[in-house]
């Protein structure tokens, strides 16, 4: 048996390879000659050191794409370990920080290159990798802002300080997270306005940027959005918004985890129904949403309606500072967008409400409302417009410089407390409940042994955390601020008895069917409160039918309120509340027992918001064992 080996018509491919490599240099030398040259080739050349941003290869953003889906929270890119240290300190013609090191040492890292490196937890390298910094447009930018830069600076991070400011991506979720929830009328625009902030492109007047967030099919079709979703808007240190196309696929969103990796500060939007038929959700968005602020959006070729009023009472209600936007307002005539804002003007300016309206129309008058919201009831008016952009980079510099008011940060020492807003059933995964982390930090494993309930009967089911995601990010640790899903290890059994409403503690807590509320009745359409009432109640995440049983009567003359009456003599129920009416109720809920405890707010409404209230104690025995 005689072998002959033959060279293989193709080749053994080394050939190939070598010519492959030399072609390579031959490019590389030839982008090295001419910026022009690199154009005429199609690739984005890359800029020297200490000149500008650096821009990189299409191999080098899906690299770094690929590890931005590791599970792992904190990813070390290779390109920045590539550029590190192969790069900086073994290439013996690489120059100093300042371009004069022609010789063969190691270059002196200054500040950027640590930002590039810092691994605190993957983001600040990740960020500085898939993005391009616009330092000279920022510094342009700069001199025309004027006291606008005051807050910025406190905001953002710079080299000189970013050492003592990490980029944590918990931190990011929890203290620089800031919840805005965002209502109107029908046709006010609110899905338009969210999908052209997150995705930074202008609506084409045809429902675009409303398609690219809505979820199902039939919000879709009509426009319409059903139920309660939340989008989040990322920020860089500077203030920059992150843009919301991918870089490389440029027909697709950049989901939640590379916004949640690549942003210093984010806004969480929440988009709520706007028709009447889903008022409830929107009641119960705002109400187990911890919005810190509200966006009141009114169409500006149109009037108020009484929706738009029934949307800024309920936030007055909940004690949520409002930002009046104005939108549509390209081609709106002049004289209906004059009658517009006086109708605005004179919703603010009600007893009831008592805000002052401020126009916005510049960066001076951000940084001069932008810390009064809250002291002096100030509420801006901001003019915008999704098809020509007018307006919206004012409404994008108020997102970034608005100031956290809730603090949930300061209530990590608490026991845990995880709102459940949501049940999902994962397969290969098992159980898995969304929500809000209220109280508390946890460590998921097989040692996190939690309880989630009430069920229908008043139990609380013990089972073992296993796994949690933030952002759609896989971590081990949640902590109090923050919106994540949990899974749970349950059987088949104890899947069934999940439901919406209920809350996961790790201490043994007790469910309660019966809790003191301090109410005040809302003044507006004739309601009569007496014994026996009942009405839906909102607490939090809580929902459910309840009923009044005791009515104490408040002694509110002083506050110049109308005082309560008394019913016919023939009436045996006694007192009846009216509009404006302070009284102490005990309330008992119809169906089951619910986790609550004193100092939540409440709502109730039978159809309308009737009332609001502050819970002041459940039953005496409870009270100590939940504590």
């Amino acid at each position: 048996l005689v072998v002959v080996e033959e060279p293989s018509v193709l080749g053994d491919g080394r050939n190939n390879l070598n010519e492959e490599e030399e072609n390579v240099h031959l490019e590389d030398e030839k982008e090295e000659k001419t910026e022009d040259a690199t154009i005429r080739l199609g690739k984005r050349p890359l800029a020297k050191e200490g000149t500008g941003p650096v821009a990189y290869t299409r191999c080098e953003l899906t690299i770094q794409r690929i590890e931005t889906h590791l599970l792992d929270p904190t990813p070390l890119s290779l390109a920045s370990i590539a550029r590190g240290t192969k790069h900086q300190l073994q290439s013996p013609n690489h120059g100093s920080a300042n371009g004069d090191n022609k010789g063969g040492g190691p270059r002196k890292f200054d500040a950027r290159d640590r930002s590039l490196s810092s691994v605190s937890d993957g983001v600040a390298g990740a960020t500085e990798l898939t993005t391009m910094r616009q330092s000279s447009a920022a510094e342009a930018s700069a001199a025309k802002d004027g006291p606008l830069l005051k807050r910025m600076d406190s905001l953002a991070v710079t080299p000189e300080n970013e050492d003592s400011k990490p980029c944590a991506l918990n931190e990011t979720l929890s203290s620089r997270n800031i919840r805005i929830a965002v209502v109107g009328n029908v046709d006010a625009g609110k899905s338009t306005l969210i999908g052209a902030l997150t995705t930074s492109t202008l609506d084409d007047g045809r429902g675009r940027c409303r398609t690219s967030i809505m979820k199902h099919r039939h919000e879709i079709e009509t426009g319409r959005t059903s139920t309660a979703q939340s989008h989040l808007m990322g920020f860089k240190s500077n203030g920059e918004p992150i843009s919301g196309k991918d870089s490389i696929r440029t027909n697709k969103r950049k989901t939640e985890d590379e916004v949640a990796r690549e942003s210093y500060r984010i806004c969480t939007l929440i988009d709520l129904a706007g028709h009447e038929k889903y008022l409830k959700t929107t009641i119960h968005g705002v109400s187990s949403g911890m919005a810190d602020y509200g966006l009141i959006l009114v169409n500006s070729r149109h009037p108020p309606t009484h929706m738009t009023q029934h949307h800024l009472n309920l936030c007055c209600s909940f004690g949520i500072p409002v930002i009046v936007v104005f939108t549509k307002i390209d081609g709106c005539p002049e004289h209906a967008m004059k009658n517009s804002k006086e109708e605005v003007h004179k919703l603010l300016r009600a007893p009831d409400i008592n805000k002052r309206p401020f126009a916005v129309r510049n960066e001076q008058d951000i940084a001069t409302c932008i810390d009064k919201l809250n002291q002096s009831n100030l509420a801006p008016i901001i003019d915008t417009s999704c098809v020509s952009g007018e307006g919206l980079d004012l409404l994008r510099k108020i997102l970034f410089a608005l100031p956290k008011r809730r603090r949930h940060e300061k209530k990590a020492d608490r026991p845990f407390e995880f709102l459940v807003e949501d049940i999902f059933n994962v397969p290969g995964v098992g159980a898995v409940a969304s929500g809000f982390v209220n109280a508390g930090q946890l460590t998921v494993g097989s040692n996190a042994h939690v309880f989630v309930g009430p069920t229908n009967d008043g139990t609380f089911m013990k089972t073992v955390a296993k796994s949690a995601h933030i952002a759609r990010i896989n971590t081990a640790h949640v902590t109090s601020g923050q919106s994540a899903c949990l899974a749970f290890a349950l059987n088949k059994e104890q899947r069934k008895k999940l439901r919406r409403g209920m809350v996961v503690m790790e201490a043994n807590p007790t469910a309660t069917r019966e809790f003191d509320a301090e109410i005040c009745v809302l003044k507006g359409e004739g309601t009569t409160i007496r014994r026996s009432y009942q009405a839906y109640v909102h607490i939090l995440n809580v929902r459910q039918s309840a009923y009044a049983k005791e009515i104490e009567i408040v002694n509110n003359n002083a506050l110049g309120l109308p005082p309560s009456h008394k019913a016919a003599d023939d009436d045996e129920d006694g007192i009846v509340l009216r509009p404006g009416s302070r009284a102490k109720v005990r309330f008992e809920f119809a169906q089951r027992p619910e986790y609550i405890r004193p100092g939540m707010r409440m709502l109730f409404r039978d159809g309308r918001v009737r009332g609001v209230g502050i819970i002041t104690g459940v039953s005496g025995s409870q009270v100590q064992a939940a504590a």
